[in-house]
């Protein structure tokens, strides 16, 4: 019986090991990592970048189809490189970010797209409204590090980014571009 209790206990530890094994949530390193949005105002191409942002990557190199993402970004901390304009884009006419303070994507599906290439399939939610969204995605081993690279391209207007005056396309573009460079370990 003892025997029976102790071989059932091994067995369902190693079947915990196996499948553990598989998946692993990474470790993002937020000093190495970065989030962008790239767009045109006034014709002239203009990248911010967002200075804080909390990315988790569950990650199976061996089984992509596996691996989940969640991203969040807190929308007031983008950063133009100017004060003004950060406070500017904080407004309600452009990311409300009192009322929306951060952007969110949530994985519904990571396929592999040949080797070292994923595409990457989920939720985008800015300003409250949800969209899918299907972009590719590169990773590297980097040492014992991940390195994820992506680009995903999104109409500004979607989302109701630049509200009144600012629907004007010709001033700021309705294409946007967020990039995002990540650095992750187990």
């Amino acid at each position: 019986m003892k025997q029976t209790a102790l071989m059932t206990s091994l067995l369902a530890s190693l079947l915990t090991l196996s499948l553990a094994a598989g998946a692993a949530v990474l470790k993002t390193d937020a000093a190495k990592s970065t989030v962008s949005a790239t767009f045109k105002q006034m014709n002239v191409p203009v990248e911010a970048k967002f200075k804080k942002h909390n990315i988790i990557i569950d990650y199976n190199d061996k089984s992509p189809e596996a691996s989940k993402a969640t991203v969040d970004i807190d929308t007031a901390s983008l950063d133009l490189g100017e004060a003004e304009m950060n406070k500017e884009v904080a407004k309600k006419e452009w990311f409300n970010s009192s009322q929306f303070p951060k952007a969110t994507f949530t994985s519904t599906a990571i396929k592999s797209a040949g080797p070292g290439k994923l595409t990457v399939t989920g939720k985008l939610t800015i300003k409250g409204k949800a969209t899918d969204v299907t972009f590719p995605l590169s990773v590297k081993a980097d040492g014992k590090n991940q390195v994820f690279d992506g680009a995903l391209p999104i109409k500004r207007l979607a989302y109701n980014i630049g509200e009144g005056e600012w629907k004007d396309t010709s001033m700021v573009a309705d294409d946007v571009t967020i990039k995002f460079h990540v650095v992750a370990a187990p």
